[in-house]
C-alpha cells in the first residue's frame, strides 16, 4: 500500500485540539498536587460543525466519561455494578521507547481477554474517513468511529484483527514471537502507510501490559448498554471510563439521555478526563529498563 495523507493539516489541527489533554507520567514519586484538577472546556461552535461533519461518515459513535478518582466508589454504587460480572483483560501497546508512532497517530496494540481469543488492532488517529482509500475504508475489518468526550472529540481508523485461541500475544511479550506475526496482511500494509518511514513493526518494544476489568451491564433506569473500564497501571494509578456506543445519527440524542441519566445519579460529567492509551504509553515509556 503506497504511503499516504489521510487529512489535511487543518483537520487533523481541529481534532486534535479537541482532545482532552493527558497529564504526564513521571517516572519517579509524582509531587502533590498544588492546585484543582482542570475541568474540560465546552465545545465551540466551529468544534461541533467539525464533529458533526465527521460523525456523518463515520460507522459508529462512542460516547466516553472519565470518573474522577475522589467519585469512583460513589459512581459504582449509584449505578448498580458489580465487579464479579467483570471481565479480565491484559493489554499491550507496541511502540519505540520515544513514543515515535504515537507522535505519528498510529496506535499498535493487542489484547489477551479472558474466555475469548486474542485480538489486535493497528489505529491511525485523527483521520477524515472521506479521505480513507476506498480499499481500506471498504475492508471488513476497517471500523472508523468518532470518540466524544467531555471537552473532546477524535475520528479514528481501526484496522481491527482475530487471532483466536491461543497465546499469540503472550509469546510475543515474552520475547518469544516475532510482533509482525500476530498482524494480518491488510493490518501490516495499513501500518506500512502510516508509521514512520523505516520502522519495521518487529523493531518495536513491549510496553505492557496493562490489567484491565471490563463490565457490560444495563443499569437500572436507562435502557442503554454501558461498558465501565477500569485500567490498573503498575504504579498504582487507576482510569475508570464509562461509555456506550451508537449509531452516527443517534450521537446527540444518546448523548443527551446519557448525560441526564448520569447527572440524576451524581455523576461528574466535567471532570477532568484521562486518556487510558496515552496515559499507558507514557508510564512504559518513562519506565523501561
Amino acid at each position: 500500500m503506497p504511503r499516504t495523507t489521510t487529512q489535511p493539516r487543518t483537520a487533523a489541527k481541529t481534532q486534535a485540539a479537541a482532545q482532552p489533554k493527558a497529564q504526564p507520567k513521571a517516572a519517579s514519586k509524582p509531587a502533590k498536587a498544588t492546585k484543582a484538577a482542570k475541568r474540560p472546556q465546552r465545545l465551540t461552535d466551529a468544534q461541533l460543525a467539525d464533529m458533526m461533519a465527521l460523525t456523518s461518515h463515520a460507522d459508529s459513535v462512542e460516547l466516553k466519561l472519565t470518573v474522577p478518582n475522589t467519585q469512583r466508589r460513589s459512581t459504582v454504587t449509584a449505578l448498580g455494578m458489580d465487579p464479579l460480572e467483570g471481565q479480565i483483560r491484559q493489554v499491550f501497546f507496541f511502540d519505540t521507547p520515544d513514543l515515535r508512532l504515537n507522535q505519528a497517530g498510529v496506535v499498535v496494540r493487542a489484547r489477551r481477554v479472558q474466555g475469548r481469543g486474542d485480538d489486535t488492532v493497528v489505529k491511525l488517529r485523527p483521520i477524515v474517513p472521506d479521505e480513507l482509500p476506498p480499499s481500506v475504508r471498504n475492508a471488513k475489518t476497517m471500523v472508523v468511529e468518532v470518540d466524544a468526550m467531555p471537552g473532546g472529540y477524535v475520528c479514528s481508523a481501526s484496522f481491527k484483527g482475530s487471532l483466536g485461541p491461543g497465546d499469540a500475544v503472550k509469546q510475543v511479550a515474552a520475547g518469544d514471537r516475532a510482533i509482525r506475526k500476530l498482524y494480518s496482511k491488510a493490518q501490516r500494509a495499513f501500518y506500512e502507510a502510516h508509521a514512520p518511514d523505516g520502522l519495521d513493526l518487529n523493531d518495536l518494544t513491549v510496553l505492557g501490559p496493562i490489567n484491565v476489568l471490563k463490565l457490560k451491564f444495563t443499569p437500572k433506569g436507562y435502557d442503554r448498554r454501558i461498558v465501565a473500564e477500569l485500567w490498573l497501571y503498575p504504579d498504582g494509578e487507576q482510569i475508570l471510563e464509562l461509555s456506550t456506543k451508537c449509531a452516527p445519527s443517534e450521537g446527540f440524542q444518546v448523548g443527551a439521555e446519557t448525560r441526564a441519566f448520569l447527572a440524576e445519579r451524581g455523576v461528574d460529567l466535567w471532570g477532568e478526563q484521562q486518556t487510558k492509551t496515552k496515559t499507558a504509553l507514557e508510564f512504559f515509556s518513562n519506565n523501561l529498563d
